[in-house]
């Protein structure tokens, strides 16, 4: 296809180009679009595909012009990808578009393509690998949490106390200062569920009772716009719980796990924990040497990837698109590092040739069957439909990649 290409921004991994179709090529696809026109519209008085194409190119003018604009955009785009060796990173953008009749057709192509990577130095660095002390109150830590979660609820006539769980009907007065029905909400108080105020108004009130107060909403409440207002709040007391814990006794680790004693479930928590500070420690090493990496070679990264990062951090917390712009800023550095963290690992794994290969993912497979005692077509077959083979193949290939960086770099 006959265009002209001129490059008006390339910065980075950033790309502004402006693009030409001359007014011939627009021409003759305009005349292919509307020949096919031809051969398929019906109009009064004529066979299907018999119509003068003159008389299609008349009835179906802004049809034939929208069709043929789309035709050249895509093919235009294709041939600027080819002829200047785009490696596309993400969705293009298209500006400025001008299809004057008669006239060239002239567009802004904006686009991010993949960075080059050329790591010059991915070796003779120097990290510190310090598991974090597994001490005795963090087991006894690690043992309240599972008292926790076995924890009995009972209900309770009298007022709350942080701690209780409480079922409220909370209503809080709109920008005209009506209080509308109350919604329904189930609140553990002293967790930060409720502002102080709406929790100091439910501990006013027994079971049954209502009351109405002004309250003051925080100066750091996340939401700006409310911040240090003074608003009507109406709560209805539905119901009070107060927790009950289990005794930590044989009896509680019986229950556990089927634990002999609790000297055996201690025991357990405690080996449990030290896996996880061996796993952390690992986790550390890595990360310090994918730091080093990035500080000695220096590259850029596209800001679509590291936004999609952020779009899935957001999906992943349920965060509202209201807080898009605070959460954005706040996880804009922790999405650039896992990007920066992907390329240099897909970049050695694709120089070392260190990637995971079929017979790999097949061991892998082999080995998570024998612990399920399953047949491994079956657990193939199960990964496979659920979508988690890419899972393991990028698992196994960065195992390869840090096993290569470690034995290149010192670990104290």
């Amino acid at each position: 296809m006959e265009i002209e290409i001129k490059t008006k921004k390339s910065d980075g991994v950033e790309r502004l180009l402006e693009v030409s179709v001359p007014a011939e090529t627009v021409k003759e696809a305009e005349e292919r679009t509307a020949r096919r026109y031809a051969t398929s519209v019906r109009l009064p008085g004529f066979r299907p595909g018999k119509a003068p194409t003159a008389l299609v190119r008349k009835r179906f003018k802004d049809a034939i012009r929208q069709q043929t604009l789309e035709s050249l955009l895509q093919d235009a785009y294709q041939e600027v990808v080819q002829r200047e060796h785009l490696k596309v990173a993400s969705t293009p953008h298209l500006h400025d578009v001008r299809f004057d009749e008669g006239k060239p057709l002239v567009f802004e192509l904006h686009v991010e393509v993949r960075p080059e990577i050329t790591l010059g130095r991915t070796q003779g660095f120097r990290v510190n690998r310090a598991p974090a002390p597994v001490t005795d109150d963090g087991v006894r830590e690690q043992l309240d949490q599972l008292r926790d979660q076995r924890a009995n609820w009972a209900p309770l006539g009298e007022r709350p106390v942080p701690g209780d769980m409480v079922t409220v009907l909370l209503s809080t007065a709109d920008e005209s200062g009506e209080l509308p029905e109350g919604k329904e909400y189930r609140i553990v108080l002293g967790s930060g569920q409720a502002i102080a105020g709406i929790e100091e108004l439910i501990m006013r009130l027994t079971p049954g009772e209502t009351a109405q107060d002004n309250v003051r909403w925080p100066d750091d409440f996340p939401d700006e716009s409310q911040r240090g207002k003074t608003k009507p709040v109406r709560v209805t007391l539905q119901d009070v719980k107060r927790k009950s814990l289990p005794d930590l006794d044989d009896t509680f680790a019986h229950e556990v796990g089927d634990f002999e004693s609790l000297d055996a479930l201690t025991a357990a928590v405690r080996r449990d924990l030290v896996s996880h500070a061996e796993r952390e420690a690992d986790a550390g090493v890595r990360q310090q040497i994918i730091d080093q990496i990035v500080q000695a070679n220096a590259f850029d990264v596209p800001p679509s990837w590291v936004n999609q990062l952020i779009d899935g951090y957001m999906k992943a917390y349920q965060i509202p698109d209201e807080e898009r712009e605070r959460f954005s800023a706040e996880f804009r550095p922790v999405a650039d590092r896992q990007v920066r963290r992907d390329l240099i690992i897909d970049t050695i794994a694709e120089k070392e040739k260190l990637k995971a290969t079929t017979a790999d993912v097949d061991e892998r497979v082999a080995e998570v069957a024998l612990k399920r005692n399953a047949d491994p077509g079956q657990v193939y077959a199960s990964l496979q439909k659920a979508g988690r083979l890419t899972e393991i193949e990028r698992a196994i290939t960065e195992e390869k990649v840090f096993k290569w960086l470690l034995e290149r770099n010192t670990v104290e």
